[in-house]
């Protein structure tokens, strides 16, 4: 505030002129975008005490910290979802803090008919089984019956569960209307069920679109709705695979799933997508959907093979198949944490994976590597591994992951912290500062290793001054700063050379 000396005395004045320092952004909040059981908070109801829906999150951008979170808004694990999995498998490797949109809750959405199989009995029917979760999912559901120890008892198993002694009698183990695992059971007639294996069919919903996917960001829904939400780094879709069936209408909304992705991150300037390959592909075929998708950008990375995981939503399998980003997305945050984005997050353990779909041979990889595709390996003693570092781009300046998220970690930090340089006068003096503040961020960036250099001169170099200045940009009310990075590379091949030696003595 400024003073008026109208009276004698002293006055004290504060003058800023200290430092305003950069402070580095986060770099690891991923998005997921997908397919959910439910998609609402829910409070319990002081007057009944059951737990009920007070406010619907479908195709709204959620924060969710932890798994438990998780669960409590969408409902955790579901069959027919593949996004679930990867928000699980992304905590399960270090992930932090993460924003979910739901693009379909299956259990809440009205167009879904559940599967159902009509047990019969000697007349008619016994009872009706019906998957609890709508959808296709419940197709895969299939329940067995079978005679009881006791006279008038039967067993019945269905989703890796098992009731044994149940009865059509009113009283202690009577079948009535309850749910079971994965399904309800509804009582349509009182006699015995027939022994046999009897499969859920007729579960249906309309197959998502990439317009689903892709949505709009004047209604906040999808991706579009990602747009107001400005610490994402990391973009996924991995539900854009659910229902994939290998046809060219399947591949075609991918690929237009994908490059919306795509063009998002760069839209947005500071987000980075990760990709998956469509299941069920050799090494060749993997090689002609590169070429297929024929995306050349640096703000994406893709994966392949597809990793087998436990399957956790109750379907009776013990293990899945899922698409990998979601737990190499967790790999990320896991060596941001540890080591600082320039590591390249490769050579590093994929948690929670037991098993490849796909086991790969360095010659395989030899072929796939060179176009930028990612590949997951198993190796002997050394557990399931990322072993590719590579973005989309045909740029040698950005090839690898890693020096693309370090420009986009100090580009978004600049972008924050010099938000005090707007409607500044445009002078020397503020072209000093400008260099102070940049300068003193960006040797904290080198002094964290993450730029090649001995000294902080071969590292980096900040220009600000009169020459990018002149009088006619400065009328256009711009201000110029210029700044030069020399980023660490991984080590992607290592090569010893080893020749026979006489030894010192030798003439």
């Amino acid at each position: 505030m400024a003073l008026t000396y109208a009276s004698p005395g002293v006055y004290v004045e504060e003058v800023d002129r200290g430092t305003k320092p950069i402070q580095a952004v986060g770099t690891s909040t991923a998005a997921f975008i997908g397919i959910t059981a439910e998609a609402s908070r829910k409070a319990i109801d002081p007057a009944t005490g059951e737990r009920v829906v007070v406010e619907s999150r479908l195709n709204k951008p959620t924060l969710v910290t932890n798994w438990t979170q998780f669960v409590d808004i969408f409902g955790g694990f579901t069959s027919g979802a593949y996004l679930p999995d990867a928000v699980y498998g992304y905590f399960a490797n270090g992930g932090g803090p993460c924003y979910v949109t739901s693009v379909r809750a299956l259990a809440e959405d009205d167009a879904a008919q559940a599967a159902s199989a009509v047990i019969p009995a000697a007349k008619g029917s016994a009872f009706t089984v019906t998957a609890r979760t709508p959808g296709p999912a419940g197709n895969d559901l299939v329940v067995h019956i079978k005679a009881g120890s006791a006279e008038g008892t039967f067993d019945m198993s269905v989703g890796g569960e098992t009731k044994t002694g149940l009865t059509m009698k009113k009283g202690e183990n009577f079948i009535g209307e309850a749910d079971f695992g994965s399904v309800r059971i509804t009582k349509t007639g009182s006699g015995m069920p027939t022994p046999g294996t009897y499969a859920l069919s007729g579960g249906g919903i309309r197959p998502l679109t990439a317009a689903d996917f892709i949505g709009d960001a004047g209604e906040r829904t999808g991706l579009g709705g990602l747009e107001a939400v400005e610490d994402v780094r990391l973009v996924l879709v991995p539900d854009v695979m659910a229902g994939y069936d290998g046809s060219e209408e399947a591949k075609e909304r991918v690929k237009m799933v994908q490059e919306a992705v795509i063009a998002h991150c760069e839209r947005m300037r500071y987000r980075f997508a990760l990709l998956d390959t469509p299941p069920g592909l050799t090494a060749q075929q993997a090689k002609e959907w590169r070429n297929f998708i024929n995306f050349d950008t640096s703000y994406a990375a893709l994966y392949y093979p597809w990793i087998e995981i436990a399957d956790l939503s109750g379907s009776g399998s013990a293990s899945k198949l899922v698409p990998p980003s979601g737990h190499v997305s967790g790999v990320y945050n896991r060596v941001d944490a540890d080591r600082g984005v320039h590591k390249a997050p490769a050579n590093e353990v994929v948690l929670g994976a037991i098993n490849l779909e796909l086991n790969l041979s360095r010659g395989e990889q030899d072929t796939l590597n060179p176009i930028g595709v990612n590949c997951i390996r198993a190796f002997p003693g050394r557990g399931i591994r990322v072993w590719g570092a590579r973005t989309l781009s045909s740029d040698g300046a950005w090839r690898y992951i890693n020096v693309r998220r370090l420009f986009i970690m100090v580009e978004a930090s600049m972008d924050a912290g010099l938000q005090w340089v707007v409607f500044e006068p445009n002078d020397s003096t503020l072209w000093a500062k400008v260099r102070r503040d940049v300068t003193s961020f960006l040797r904290n960036v080198w002094r964290s290793g993450a730029l090649f250099g001995t000294t902080p001169e071969q590292a980096f170099y900040v220009k600000c001054d009169e020459e990018l200045n002149p009088p006619e940009v400065r009328d256009l009310g711009q201000l110029i700063i210029e700044v030069g990075m020399a980023p660490v590379k991984p080590a992607e091949f290592v090569i010893f050379r080893i020749s026979q030696w006489a030894g010192a003595n030798a003439e």
